[in-house]
């Protein structure tokens, strides 16, 4: 098995024990709820930053790689390049208001 679909595994496999957890922090009454909802929000705003930052790595690695095996199409790989880290920027930062939102409510 590769390194990469040991990763993804052991991220599925912390997902899958993280969400089976969840039902411990849903008490809506006391300290319960605050905690709940601080770690839910905490650990949301790290997944996001998580996948930002692997987004993020491959753009940049592909438009690399692009931009060295032909380098007279870099101003169309950078141009675009540009706009999908804008878009990946603007989802991440969306997730990280809605993750601080919840987090702030309890």
């Amino acid at each position: 098995m590769n390194r990469m679909k040991a990763i993804g595994l052991a991220v599925i496999a912390l997902f899958v024990v993280l969400m089976t957890g969840a039902p411990a922090f849903a008490d809506d009454k006391g300290a319960g709820a605050f905690y709940g909802a601080g770690i839910g929000a905490g650990l949301g705003a790290g997944l996001t930053i998580f996948g930002a930052a692997l987004g993020f790595g491959k753009i940049g690695s592909s438009a690399l790689e692009s931009m060295a095996r032909q380098p007279e199409t870099a101003a169309r790989v950078q141009t675009a390049m540009i706009i999908i880290a804008a878009l990946l920027e603007g989802a991440t930062f969306f997730s990280l208001v809605i993750c601080f939102t919840i987090g702030g409510k309890a």
